[in-house]
């Protein structure tokens, strides 16, 4: 128990130093050393838990996801036909809590590793998600789940980059989530001011 306690900590200790080295000097300059130096750590220790820097960043990125996830599955659950709002706004309330760890992933630090994982993960779960919609409402998407998920993370992922890019949010996340909720169920002719064609 004490020892788990230790590698949480030497864990935490070296995410928070990643953290704080990139968003100050970029990933591509860091050193190992940097890394250790700051976060307090001995290299040797370091090293029996990862074997370089992108390791690291690989399983902070992994850890920030599988957080994610455990915050998203319940809101998710709430509902059985579609986009209530409820999971994006747990992930903007996720990176405001995680905004410096978001603002590197999502900025592509790392030669774009973690933002891939990241797209890579989100894509996943949102394609899964439209399938089961799809099957417990028995009805037949027009669009393939799978570039449906695509496009919803891309815009969750740049509208990410943009909300957690500013010290203090551009506009509260419900606003954000309200815009969204009448483009998904509006689309983008509606949203950019045209009525419907006849």
């Amino acid at each position: 128990m004490a020892e788990d306690r230790r590698i949480r900590k030497t864990r935490r200790a070296l995410r928070d130093a990643l953290v704080g080295l990139v968003l100050e000097r970029g990933f591509t300059t860091l050193s190992v050393e940097d890394i250790t130096q700051r976060a307090d750590v001995a290299r040797a220790t370091f090293y029996s838990h990862f074997r370089d820097k992108d390791e690291l960043f690989a399983r902070v990125t992994r850890d920030l996801l599988d957080e994610l996830d455990e915050r998203l599955r319940p809101a998710m659950a709430e509902t059985a036909v579609g986009f209530t709002g409820k999971p994006v706004l747990e992930m903007l309330g996720h990176a405001r809590q995680e905004r410096d760890l978001y603002r590197i992933v999502l900025r592509g630090e790392g030669d774009g590793k973690p933002l891939r994982m990241f797209t890579e993960a989100c894509a996943r779960v949102a394609a899964e998600e439209f399938r089961g919609r799809s099957e417990r409402n028995d009805v037949k998407p027009r669009i393939d789940a799978d570039l449906l998920a695509r496009v919803w993370v891309g815009e969750q992922v740049s509208v990410l980059q943009w909300w957690v890019e500013h010290e203090a949010p551009p506009m509260p996340a419900e606003e954000v989530v309200r815009m969204l909720l009448d483009l998904a169920l509006r689309g983008r002719y509606w949203a950019t001011g045209f009525d419907r064609p006849s």
